[in-house]
């Protein structure tokens, strides 16, 4: 057979891969067995004049299946769960010699047996778990039936029909966008993968639209508001596109498991032209910084229309964006913060900080990294595929870190199984267990090539894994979900227990970790305001009855988030003689000139203090970041905060700092209230104040909140944010 020739399928007919939400093909609207005989009129038969879907806001469909909050005049249903629709006839229907059904297609290729092609039959009774329509009023020309969908059908945008049989064959409506409707995944539904139980956490990880994002350091927790905005006009059709650039099978996208694991490749551009791309050197030319986003609005909206990915994100915009496509999707979600969260490089399952013998770090030899703070979701799921106890809230990551089947991704990795070290289980979980649980070693490599562990530290990786609270703005400690307490027996064998699955052995060191030395070091850095000078005070501790002296490293640098150094803007060394059973405090006093130039996208500042014991050549490692405390964005209202009602907002920001801010944007969202906006000045002096008003209407009742950014060339990361309760309209 020659290169060129058509393969054979051994039989089997290729369907083209049926891959895209928006591709569609009309099913014929008439489908004749045969010749209609002479004087026979089609119209005689019964014929469709309209179809009515209930489909506005106020109407049961919405109210009952919790869609009502959508922007979107279409119908939206989630599966599993009834809901109404009336079809009007050119003459009253007869159930004992008519007969109709109305069809559900997704995508070109409709297939009976792929769920891409759904026949509802007219039925007696509903059943449980089967698509079913029952006539529920049958009166004058209109039939209202009421119509069930599998709790497994597939997720996304269905084309309606009602085929109508004659002797002669069928007759079918032609096609009507107004009839279309979504069918989203239905956490209210016992029988959905996606069912959670608890009417509080619904309203929270499904029907919130406004989350709370915490970042900074572990000692210094900032928060930051985010607009998830899932329920804005577009966004639902934004979602379904993501699915269609993935060229996901439409036959997957009824499995939470599947949409989740192809949201988390997608939402980041690495290797398959996603939502956004990330960029973590503090060089943001062509796009948005970061740190000046305030939802997701934005981002997926520009996505769809530009079919091209968004600049740019770092973790917690990746995480703000996945957060939205679940939820808007219908699957509970909630956004995660894990302090001190380890990049385990080589998967060894331990971070491996190498040393010089002079306590400065060989940046050569390690690869491992520890991020300040990683922000990554949960996605609440039964998972069928694992042992029983292992479904529940799934970590999915969307930051792109490792390769994952050859693709940027991460998850879905059960939780359970992550804090038990169960890390055989797909997907990734060995990754996000090194995250949370990995040791920190320290180990000086020797310039005769030998390496010796210096120290261990089991408590640094995973201090603190937090997330929102249920129905308020405050944290909720959620490390005992992933990990059990530092120190405990269940805690070391979770570590065996994923050690044993294949994790690789650890470093070959030579000799055990050296006994603990006789000297204590600490270190504390005092709060540190943008612009200004601070001290940092380090306490050695002698425990023994002899004398000491220690010759002591400090480094301070200018990190990313992620841990890596951008530039070292401070280095001391000093010698301390300790007395016998004493202690004795240096302190080092951290300029602003020293740190203001090189400022990255979060102010963090990093520092890393190494001791040698010259009596007994011991050396004592400790390592801390510090945030520096930065301006925030005042936002006001006047008028009437009342919904369809005018009202004004001003945004103030005032420059701090001694020197001039160019290239100022400043960003203001609010669901609900007003779609995204943002403005530039050319400069700021120092001092002064900008303000900025706005006029908008509120369309959404309730709690609301309006969130606010600034970026410059100079100074990010500012943000402010302000509550509102938004009235409804009066009735007349």
């Amino acid at each position: 057979m020659s290169e060129s020739s058509t393969p054979a399928f051994a039989g089997r007919r290729a369907v083209p891969p049926n891959t895209s939400n928006a591709e569609e093909d009309d099913l014929p609207t008439v489908e004749l067995q045969g010749l209609v005989p002479r004087g026979v009129n089609l119209q005689d038969y019964l014929n469709v004049t309209s179809v009515h879907l209930f489909k506005e806001r106020w109407d049961t469909n919405k109210i009952d299946h919790h869609t009502d909050k959508y922007d979107n005049d279409k119908l939206i249903v989630r599966r599993g769960q009834s809901f109404f629709i009336q079809i009007d006839f050119n003459r009253p229907y007869d159930p004992r010699k008519d007969l109709f059904r109305v069809e559900y297609v997704i995508g070109r290729y409709p297939q009976e047996n792929k769920g891409t092609y759904i026949p509802v039959p007219v039925v007696p009774e509903l059943q449980s778990g089967k698509w079913g329509a029952k006539v529920v009023m049958n009166e004058d020309r209109s039939v209202r039936l009421s119509v069930q969908s599998s709790p497994e059908c597939i997720v996304g945008k269905f084309r309606m029909y009602v085929a109508v049989w004659t002797p002669y064959g069928i007759l079918r409506t032609s096609r009507n966008p107004e009839t279309d409707t979504y069918i989203l995944f239905n956490p209210w539904c016992e029988e959905d993968a996606v069912y959670l139980d608890n009417e509080k956490e619904r309203e929270e990880y499904v029907l919130n639209d406004i989350g709370v994002i915490f970042y900074g350091d572990v000692n210094e927790i900032k928060t930051r508001s985010w607009s998830y905005g899932q329920f804005e006009d577009g966004l639902l059709d934004a979602c379904l596109f993501v699915m269609d650039r993935a060229q996901m099978d439409l036959s997957g996208r009824g499995n939470p498991i599947k949409v989740s694991r192809v949201g988390s490749a997608m939402v980041n551009a690495k290797d398959d032209e996603g939502v956004l791309v990330g960029s973590w050197d503090n060089i943001y030319a062509y796009g948005v910084p970061p740190s000046a986003w305030t939802g997701s609005v934005d981002i997926l909206l520009e996505y769809k229309s530009s079919a091209n990915p968004v600049r740019y994100g770092q973790c917690w915009v990746f995480a703000g964006v996945f957060n939205t496509f679940l939820r808007c999707l219908g699957i509970p979600a909630r956004i995660v913060t894990n302090y001190f969260s380890a990049h385990d490089n080589d998967a060894n399952l331990q971070m491996d900080i190498f040393l010089e013998e002079d306590g400065n770090v060989n940046s050569k030899l390690t690869k491992d990294s520890v991020w300040n703070y990683h922000c990554w979701n949960e996605a609440w799921m039964t998972r069928p595929d694992l042992p029983v106890g292992f479904g529940g809230w799934q970590a999915v990551d969307s930051t792109p870190q490792e390769n994952s089947d050859g693709m940027y991704r991460c998850g879905p990795a059960s939780v359970q199984a992550i804090k038990h070290g169960h890390v055989c289980f797909q997907f990734d979980a060995p990754f996000v267990f090194a995250e949370v649980n990995s040791d920190l070693v320290y180990i000086t490599a020797k310039k005769d090539g030998t390496h010796v562990v210096e120290t261990v530290d089991a408590t640094h990786i995973g201090k603190l894994i937090v997330t929102k609270e249920i129905g308020g703005d405050g944290m909720k400690d959620i490390t005992d979900t992933y990990k059990f307490q530092e120190g405990q027996e269940e805690e070391r064998l979770a570590l065996e227990t994923a050690l044993m699955y294949g994790a690789k052995k650890p470093l070959n060191t030579e000799g055990v970790v050296k006994p603990r030395s006789n000297i204590d070091m600490d270190f504390e850095v005092e709060n540190a305001v943008l612009g200004k000078d601070f001290k940092l005070t380090i306490t050695f501790q002698n425990n023994s009855p002899s004398r000491y002296t220690v010759s002591a490293y400090l480094s301070g640098s200018i990190t990313f988030y992620t841990g890596v150094a951008k530039a070292e803007f401070k280095k001391e060394t000093f010698e301390v003689t300790l007395e016998p059973l004493s202690f004795k405090k240096q302190e080092v006093l951290i300029q602003a000139g020293e740190y203001m130039g090189q400022l990255l996208e979060q102010a963090s500042l990093h520092f890393f203090v190494t001791a040698r014991v010259n009596e007994t050549r011991d050396v004592l490692a400790k390592q801390k970041s510090t945030v520096l405390t930065i301006p925030t964005v005042v936002i006001k209202v006047r008028g009437a905060k009342v919904v369809g009602s005018d009202m004004v907002v001003t945004v103030e920001f005032t420059n701090p700092l001694k020197e001039t801010l160019q290239n100022v944007w400043l960003y203001l969202d609010g669901p609900g209230i007003l779609r995204p906006r943002r403005k530039t000045f050319r400069e700021i002096r120092p001092n002064a104040t900008v303000q900025w008003e706005e006029v908008c209407r509120p369309w959404v009742s309730g709690p609301r909140k309006l969130i606010a950014s600034m970026t410059s060339d100079s100074l990010r990361h500012v943000y402010g944010e302000l509550d509102l309760h938004i009235q409804r309209r009066p009735s007349m």
